[in-house]
């Protein structure tokens, strides 16, 4: 069992929340992340106790609360949605391509972020779909799997989508698989052409059906004049479209997906000290080869980070395009194993939806995995009690939420 890091992100955020509110107030989603991260493994939400039945030796365990802006919740939900796309893999090479919002329109995002993070996706593989289409490059139907980060190693905003693609995909005419090239998948300058092409396009559809909102600095953009001159200059910036040549196989894939899918902002492992209200944690310097270094934000600006990677209550992260679209994906995929003449995988996982969870992570829990007793060493514990939750907060009430936890 790994040992509890000595400094966890609910903490700074309990002793920063109070002035948070009073300096920028709190939408309703950031309301519900502070609520759970203040609540989760407490006893407001329920629990269950177990014992050892040789030295009678007794735990509890508090309910997490799987919110998936924080750290700890996230670990077991990754292993099952990894586990769940073993049968969605294909025995081929697959590509990892980065599709970047320039800093010019990462403003936009945080104001509108259900509206551009939608359109990032949509622009993003749309772009993949129609350059693959495309005979002077692939020719061929791809399938897509994307997801959203918005977040630099600073903690900083930078909107950016991750999309694993199979390195080939199914001929136009229906004649078979069609492979890429061995270390060369689609050409980068022709990806970020058309990308830019189709965000600005979106954007601009956007704004005449008055899908986007405008605050504070941002409120002359309302203006449809000085929106034109955003997108002329957005036109001439230079965008960012990152492919790594084809990788791996299937299993390869599983570990890639690993570092990257139900990630979080800021793990608490990166979290250093707090100290007069002074957060210190780690960073990866990528313009310096990757070097490990220190910032030391106040604990106000450090939350107002962290909360500006919450995400619209219900939006979709993780998504799927063309042939793993989730309509047609078991049948684009028996096609795609019939073509590379091979069958189905030995093994199928279960739905999503029926994954077992780890006791713990999970009030509705069924089942729990086997506890031994840290008395006894090897004499598994077992679940004598049920700890119903606590009542709720009145609604909006984070520093309920926080009193509760």
């Amino acid at each position: 069992m790994s040992e509890r890091p000595p400094l966890e992100v609910a903490e700074i955020v309990r002793t920063s929340v109070d002035a948070y509110e009073a300096s920028y107030g709190l939408s309703a989603d950031q309301q519900k992340v502070i609520s759970a991260l203040l609540q989760c493994r407490t006893a407001a939400l329920g629990g269950h106790v177990d014992e050892c039945g040789q030295c009678g030796q007794q735990r509890i365990s508090y309910n997490s609360c799987r919110n998936r802006h924080r750290p700890k919740c996230q670990g077991s939900q990754a292993a099952q949605w990894l586990e769940s796309q073993r049968s969605h893999l294909l025995p081929v090479p697959y590509a990892h391509v980065v599709f970047t919002l320039p800093r010019l329109l990462a403003p936009l995002a945080l104001q509108n972020p259900r509206t551009v993070y939608g359109l990032l996706f949509r622009a993003a593989s749309q772009t993949l779909l129609e350059v693959a289409s495309d005979p002077r490059h692939l020719g061929a139907r791809i399938g897509v799997l994307a997801l959203l980060h918005t977040w630099g190693q600073k903690l900083d905003h930078h909107p950016h989508l991750h999309c694993v693609v199979p390195a080939g995909g199914l001929s136009l005419d229906g004649g078979g698989w069609v492979p890429c090239r061995r270390r060369f998948f689609l050409p980068v300058r022709v990806l970020r052409r058309v990308f830019r092409g189709k965000f600005l396009e979106f954007l601009g559809e956007a704004f005449a059906h008055d899908e986007l909102s405008f605050h504070g600095s941002l409120k002359p953009l309302s203006h449809e004049t000085r929106f034109r001159t955003l997108l002329t200059e957005a036109r001439r910036t230079e965008w960012v479209v990152y492919a790594k040549p084809p990788f791996g196989g299937p299993d390869h894939v599983l570990k890639y997906l690993a570092r990257y899918t139900h990630r979080v902002a800021i793990s608490n492992r990166r979290l250093l000290s707090l100290h007069d209200e002074v957060v210190s944690f780690s960073y990866k310097d990528y313009a310096r080869g990757h070097q490990l270094r220190t910032l030391r934000p106040q604990a106000l600006e450090f939350t107002r980070r962290f909360l500006m990677h919450v995400l619209p209550r219900g939006f979709v992260r993780i998504r799927r395009y063309g042939l793993l679209a989730n309509a047609q994906r078991e049948r684009n995929l028996a096609c795609c194993r019939e073509s590379l003449g091979v069958g189905d995988p030995t093994t199928p996982s279960p739905p999503e939806e029926t994954v077992p969870v780890q006791a713990g992570e999970v009030a509705q829990a069924s089942e729990a995995p086997t506890v031994l007793c840290p008395v006894c060493g090897d004499v598994p514990m077992h679940r004598i009690e049920t700890l119903p939750r606590l009542p709720r907060p009145g609604p909006g009430s984070v520093l309920a939420a926080r009193e509760s936890g």
